[in-house]
């Protein structure tokens, strides 16, 4: 078994850091991480409100996620774990967020459309890193270390706020897309879905007939 190729990046990530970033490689992150969404990204590029830091300058990572944040009784915060959310749904705002935010570095779940990555990220200079499957929330919080700064938090609430994290060994994540949008996720299906039909091979008629019951791909109910 060939052996996992395994990154520890430091924030804000560099073209060439990025460039030795391959579909499938396992990284981990130190340096500083905010949390960036639909609240955000409706705020700064439907809104026209300006960034409340300069991001730019501390780092390139923007996480889709949720953080598991409580008052820590000194008048900052401790973040227990972060949840990552889906970031299909947030295409429509990724090429004014690049260019606004100067991130290049995004990380969330299940990754998105193949013809964003060479739409969006290639001219951006962008990866996307994918979240290590459900339950993981809590063990990528072992990688906070400090609650640097929260925006917005008032008005768009936990979720949606803006969390500016200090992390060391942050991860582990998968990368998704490279610098040339070739796609993890993308690679994978194609792989499965050529060898599905073999999965259909001398199936019998469906003796009850129920419901989506078939031995026809094409006829499935999904």
């Amino acid at each position: 078994m060939s052996k996992l190729h395994q990154v520890r990046l430091n924030l804000p990530a560099s073209p060439e850091d990025l460039a030795d970033l391959k579909p499938g490689s396992i990284v981990f992150l130190d340096g500083i991480v905010y949390t960036g969404r639909e609240g955000v990204y409706k705020k700064v590029i439907e809104q026209g409100a300006e960034l409340p830091i300069d991001l730019g300058a501390l780092t390139n990572a923007n996480f889709h996620c949720s953080p598991a944040a409580a008052p820590d009784g000194e008048g900052g915060y401790n973040v227990g774990a972060v949840t990552a959310t889906a970031s299909f749904r947030f295409s429509r705002w990724m090429p004014d967020w690049f260019e606004t935010a100067g991130a290049r570095v995004i990380i969330g779940k299940g990754g998105m459309p193949a013809e964003d990555y060479r739409n969006i990220f290639v001219p951006a200079g962008a990866v996307y890193l994918t979240t290590v499957g459900y339950g993981t929330g809590a063990l990528l919080g072992r990688g906070i270390t400090r609650v640097r700064d929260v925006f917005w938090l008032d008005e768009l609430g936990i979720a949606q706020a803006m969390w500016v994290l200090e992390v060391e060994n942050f991860g582990p994540f998968i990368v998704d897309s490279d610098l040339q949008g070739n796609s993890l996720f993308e690679q994978a299906n194609r792989e499965i879905n050529e060898k599905l039909e073999r999965a259909y091979d001398g199936l019998r008629e469906p003796a009850l007939r129920r419901y989506g019951e078939t031995r026809t791909r094409t006829d499935e109910v999904i």
